[in-house]
C-alpha cells in the first residue's frame, strides 16, 4: 500500500514479501509516524507485534528527528505517551514485558530530549498519572532504569555533547525532583512489598541505580534504611534488597562518614541474626549477603587507607578497629562450603591483608586472623568429589577460576608473614604425606598443590633457596624430600599424578643439591606414573614436562645422558639399537627444530621492512634473497615438516613484501614442495600465501597461476574426500576451515582479474570447479563459505553472463542455488540477512546480463515448477526488475 492511502498496520495484511519493506517505509516516512502513534493513544491494535513496531518507529523519530518537528509534532509525542500509560492503567492485564521495556525506551528518549527545554514537569505529570496503580508504577520504573541506561551509565560511550548534557539533566533532577522521585520509591516499597513483589524487587533496582549520583542522605536515613532491612527478611525480597544496601554502602564519600554508615548498617545487620551464617541455609541469598559484607569491608578499609595517608590518626584506629570486627564474619563465608559465596568475600579478605602487609609487626590478634585465613584457603582449595577429572564442563572451569583467587590470597599472606605461611604448609603437608595410603585424593593433592604454590609466593629467599649445606636446609628443601621419596608418585588418581610432576619440575634446583634422588625421579617419569600412565591427559602433560630444560639436565647434555642411559640398561642388544636409533631421531628432530627457529629470527628480522624500497636502501636484497635460497630445501626435509613448512610459508609472505617481484622466481618450487603429501592444514595455510601472490601481481603470476591452479583444486579435493570418523571434531573443523579457504581463493583470482586463469583450465575442469562452488553455496551448512560462493557466483556471472554458451549452466544450476539454497534445513537463519543479500545480488546480476530472457524464464519456466504462486511470481520479478532494490528480500 501507498503511503497515501489509508494505512494499515498488521503484518498479516501485507503481503508477505513486502511487509518488512513497508515496515521500513514507515520508518523513514515523514509523517506516517503519526499514524502510530494514533494506533498507541487509542489502543487500535491487539496484535503484540504491531504494538511493538509503533513503539520502534517512535524511537526512530525521537532518535534521529527530533530536531526538525515542529512545537505542535512534538506535543503529540508527549500526548500519545501519556495517552497509551493511561490505557495501561485500565487494562486488566498488563502489555507483554518487551512491549513495556520498549515503551519505557521512548518514555527515556523523550524525557532526554524534551526535559531541559519543553517538559520540566516530565517526573510529575507521570506520577501524578500513575499514582500507586500497579501497572503504572511497573512503566514508571522501567522508564527510571531506561533513563539511568541513556544518562548514567558509564559503559555506555558518549559523545562530549552528550555528556554536557547528561551533566545538566543530573544536576537539574537533584535540584528539582530527586526529593520526590526518592519519596516515591518509598512509597512504591511500602505498598507492594507484600502484594507486588516484582515491582517492588524493581524498585530496589531503581534505587541501587540511581543512589551512586544522587544526595545518599535521601537513602542513608533511618526511615529508608529500616525499610530495607526490613525487606532483608522477605524471601522474595532479600536479594534485591541485599543488592541494594551493597549500592549504597558503595557510594563514594567521606571516609569518617563512611565508616558510620557501614557500621551503624553492620550492627543492625548483626541484632536482626544476619551475621550467623551457619543457620542461614539459602545460599543464593547468602551469595548476595557475602557480596554485601565485601562491599562494606572494601569500602572500610579504603577509609583507612584515606585517613592513614591524611595523618588522621584517630579516625584511621576506627576504621582499623572496624575492619578487625568484621573478620569473623568474613571467616564464616570465606570457608563456606559453597563457593559462589567463599568467592564473593575474597576481595575485602585480599585488601584486609593489603593493610597488615604495611604494619612492621602484628598483633596477637592478627597473627591469629592470618593462621585462619591460611586454613580457610587450604581448605578451599581442596577438590570436591564431585569434580569430572575425564570430563571437565561449567561447573570444573568455574572452580578452576576460583582456585586463581584463593592462589592471589595465598601470595598476600606469604608477603604479610612468610614464616607463618611455610610452617602453616609444612604442618598440613607432613601430616599428609605420613599417612598418604590411606588419605583421600583430595587432601593428598591439595598437600603437593600448596608445597607447589609456595614457588611462587614466597620470597626468594625461601622459595628457591635449597643449600648443599645440610645445617642449613631450609623447610621447603625437607618437604621436596620427603615428597620424591615418599612414594606418592604412585599414587592413583590422575589430579595427584599431575601435581607430583608439576612440583617436581617446579623445584628442578632441588636436584642439583640433592641428585641422589634424580634415578627415583627419572624412572617415575619414564614408566606406568608418568610417560606410559593410563590417563591421556598425564601422558601429554608428562611428555611436556620432561621436554623441558632443567638445570639437572641441560641442553648440552640432553642426548649424553639419554645414551648412558641406553647403554648402561639392562635392554638386549636389539632393544637397545633400537633405542639409539630413536635417539639419532631425535637429534634429527632437534635440528629440524633449530632450523625452524633460524627460518622464524629471519622473518622477525624483516619486520623492520616495509617494502621493497627500505630493504634495498639498506643492501639488504641480496642477503633476504640467499635466505630464500637456504630455507627452500627444508621444505623437503621429512622431519618436523609441519613447522618447517609453517616457517618457511611465513618467511615467503614477508619476502613478497620485501623483495615484491623478486620473490616470484622462488615460488614455483616452494609451491611444488608444498603440495607434496599435505594435510587439511598445510593447504590451509598455503592457500592464503597463493592469494597474496595473486593479489599484488596480478597478470605478472598468472602464467605460473594457470600452471598450480588445477594441482592445488586437486590436492584439496583429495584432503576433502579423505574418510574421517563420525565424532572427530578437528578434522570436520579442518575440513570446514579449507573447504572456506578453497572457496576464498576462488573468489581472490574472481575478483583479482583473473579470470582467464580458470577459462583455461579445460571445460571438464572447469565445471569441475563450478559445480563445487554451487554444492557450497548449497549444500554445506556455512554461512561463511555460502555467502563466498554467492559472491563468486555474481563474480562469474558479471564476467561470462552475456555468453550463449554460459546460459544453460546459469538457468540450471546458478538461480535454483539461489532459490533453494535458503531453504535447506541447515541454512543459518542467524546469519541469513548477509547470505540472503548475496542471493538476492546474483539474481540481479543474472537479470542484468540476461535480461528480460531471465524474467521469462522465471514466470514461465522455474518458479511455477516449484509451484509458486502466479502473484508471487509477479512480485518477484518486479522487485528483481526495480533498479533501486537489491532482489527478494527475506520474506514469511
Amino acid at each position: 500500500p501507498s503511503l497515501s492511502a489509508p494505512l494499515s498496520l498488521s503484518p498479516s495484511l501485507c503481503p508477505p514479501l513486502s511487509a518488512m519493506v513497508y515496515f521500513e517505509q514507515l520508518k523513514e516516512s515523514q509523517d506516517a509516524w503519526e499514524v502510530c502513534a494514533e494506533a498507541l493513544a487509542k489502543g487500535i491494535y491487539s496484535d503484540d507485534h504491531v504494538k511493538f513496531f509503533c513503539f520502534q518507529v517512535l524511537e526512530h523519530q525521537i532518535k534521529y528527528r527530533h530536531g526538525g518537528l515542529s512545537p505542535a509534532q512534538q506535543q503529540l509525542i508527549r500526548e500519545t505517551l501519556m495517552k497509551w500509560l493511561q490505557l495501561q492503567l485500565m487494562n486488566s492485564q498488563p502489555e507483554k514485558p518487551f512491549i513495556r521495556n520498549k515503551a519505557a525506551q521512548v518514555f527515556a528518549l523523550t524525557f532526554v530530549m524534551e526535559y531541559l527545554t519543553h517538559w520540566p514537569k516530565f517526573f510529575y505529570d507521570l506520577l501524578s498519572l500513575v499514582g500507586l496503580n500497579p501497572h503504572g508504577v511497573d512503566v514508571y520504573l522501567r522508564t527510571l532504569m531506561a533513563i539511568d541506561a541513556e544518562v548514567v551509565d558509564r559503559d555506555i560511550l558518549h559523545s562530549p555533547e552528550e555528556v554536557r548534557r547528561n551533566t545538566l539533566i543530573k544536576d537539574s533532577m537533584r535540584e528539582q525532583v530527586i526529593p520526590s522521585l526518592v519519596e516515591s520509591w518509598y512509597q512504591i516499597l511500602g505498598t507492594y512489598q507484600q502484594s507486588h513483589p516484582e515491582i517492588t524487587c524493581q524498585c530496589l533496582e531503581v534505587v541501587g541505580a540511581y543512589v551512586s549520583w544522587i544526595d545518599l542522605n535521601l537513602i542513608a536515613n533511618d526511615r529508608f534504611v529500616n525499610l530495607l532491612l526490613s525487606q532483608m527478611s522477605v524471601e522474595d525480597l532479600r536479594e534485591e534488597a541485599c543488592e541494594c544496601l551493597f549500592e549504597i554502602v558503595n557510594k563514594g564519600m567521606d571516609p569518617t562518614d563512611k565508616t558510620k554508615l557501614v557500621e551503624s548498617l553492620c550492627q543492625v545487620l548483626q541484632s536482626a541474626g544476619f551475621f550467623n551464617v551457619e543457620e542461614e541455609e539459602d545460599v543464593d541469598f547468602l551469595a548476595k549477603f557475602s557480596r554485601l559484607v565485601n562491599g562494606m569491608g572494601q569500602s572500610l578499609v579504603l577509609s583507612w587507607t584515606k585517613l592513614a595517608k591524611g595523618g588522621e590518626v584517630k579516625d584511621a584506629a576506627e576504621s582499623l578497629s572496624a575492619i578487625e570486627a568484621k573478620v569473623p564474619l568474613l571467616l564464616q563465608l570465606l570457608v563456606h562450603d559453597d563457593d559462589d559465596i567463599s568467592a564473593n568475600i575474597v576481595g575485602f579478605c585480599y585488601d584486609y591483608l593489603n593493610v597488615l602487609k604495611q604494619f612492621p609487626l602484628l598483633t596477637d590478634q592478627q597473627k591469629t586472623n592470618v593462621e585462619a585465613i591460611m586454613l580457610a584457603v587450604m581448605k578451599k582449595l581442596t577438590y570436591d568429589e564431585e569434580y569430572n577429572f575425564d570430563n571437565e564442563g561449567e561447573d570444573e572451569a568455574m572452580f578452576v577460576e576460583y582456585r586463581k583467587q584463593l592462589k592471589m590470597l595465598l601470595d598476600r599472606l606469604a608477603q604479610v608473614s612468610p614464616e607463618l605461611l611455610l610452617e602453616a604448609v609444612g604442618r598440613v603437608f607432613n601430616n599428609t604425606v605420613q599417612r598418604w595410603q590411606t588419605a583421600s585424593f583430595m587432601e593428598v593433592e591439595v598437600a603437593i598443590r600448596l608445597l607447589y604454590m609456595l614457588g611462587e609466593a614466597l620470597p626468594a629467599s625461601h622459595g628457591a633457596h635449597f643449600s648443599g649445606d645440610t645445617a642449613k636446609t631450609s623447610a621447603l628443601q625437607d618437604m621436596m624430600r620427603t615428597l620424591v621419596s615418599s612414594g606418592l608418585s604412585g599414587y592413583q588418581h590422575t589430579s595427584v599424578s599431575l601435581e607430583f610432576f608439576e612440583t617436581v619440575v617446579r623445584y628442578d634446583k632441588f636436584f642439583l643439591v640433592e641428585p641422589q634422588h634424580i634415578p627415583n625421579v627419572l624412572m617415575a617419569f619414564l614408566d606406568h606414573r608418568g610417560l606410559r600412565h593410563s590417563s591421556p591427559k598425564v601422558r601429554s602433560r608428562v611428555a611436556y614436562l620432561f621436554s623441558l630444560p632443567s638445570p639437572c639436565v641441560t641442553q648440552e647434555n640432553g642426548f649424553p645422558t639419554a645414551g648412558v642411559l641406553i647403554v648402561h640398561g639392562e635392554s638386549p642388544a636389539e632393544r637397545k639399537q633400537a633405542l639409539m636409533r630413536s635417539l639419532e631421531e631425535e637429534r634429527q628432530a632437534a635440528l629440524a627444530d633449530c632450523l625452524s627457529h633460524a627460518v622464524g629470527f629471519a622473518s622477525r628480522t624483516s619486520k623492520a621492512f616495509s617494502n621493497k624500497q627500505t630493504v634495498k636502501q639498506c643492501g639488504c636484497s641480496e642477503v633476504y634473497r640467499d635466505c630464500l635460497q637456504t630455507f627452500l630445501p627444508a621444505l623437503s626435509c621429512p622431519v618436523q615438516r609441519g613447522s618447517l613448512r609453517s616457517a618457511v610459508r611465513s618467511f615467503l609472505h614477508r619476502m613478497i613484501i620485501c623483495l615484491e617481484e623478486e620473490v616470484l622466481p622462488f615460488v614455483p618450487a616452494a609451491s611444488e614442495h608444498m603440495l607434496k603429501d599435505c594435510e587439511a592444514k598445510d593447504l590451509q595455510e598455503f592457500i592464503p600465501l597463493i592469494s597474496q601472490i595473486t593479489a599484488k601481481f596480478k597478470d605478472q603470476v598468472s602464467p605460473f597461476l594457470q600452471q598450480v591452479f588445477m594441482p592445488l583444486v586437486l590436492a584439496i579435493f583429495e584432503v576433502l574426500c579423505r574418510p574421517a570418523e563420525d565424532n572427530d571434531q578437528a578434522a570436520a573443523l579442518e575440513k570446514q576451515m579449507l573447504r572456506r579457504s578453497y572457496f576464498t581463493f576462488i573468489q581472490t583470482i574472481t575478483s583479482s582479474g583473473m579470470n582467464q586463469v580458470l577459462a583455461n583450465q579445460g571445460v571438464e575442469n572447469i565445471e569441475r570447479v563450478l559445480f563445487t562452488i554451487i554444492q557450497g553455496a548449497v549444500d554445506f551448512p556455512d554461512p561463511i563459505a555460502q555467502k563466498t560462493c554467492f559472491i563468486v557466483l555474481s563474480k562469474l556471472v558479471e564476467l561470462w553472463g552475456e555468453k550463449n554458451d554460459t546460459s544453460h549452466f546459469i538457468y540450471k544450476h546458478i538461480v535454483p542455488a539461489c532459490f533453494l539454497a535458503p531453504l535447506k534445513p541447515s541454512f543459518d537463519l542467524t546469519d541469513a540477512q548477509t547470505t540472503l543479500s548475496e542471493c538476492a545480488l546474483t539474481l540481479k546480476m543474472i537479470h542484468l546480463r540476461r535480461g528480460p530472457e531471465f524474467i521469462q524464464y522465471l514466470q514461465q519456466e522455474y518458479l511455477p515448477s516449484l509451484q509458486v504462486s502466479p502473484e508471487i511470481t509477479q512480485e518477484v520479478c518486479q522487485v528483481l526488475q526495480q533498479p533501486d532494490a537489491k532482489g527478494p528480500q527475506k520474506t514469511t
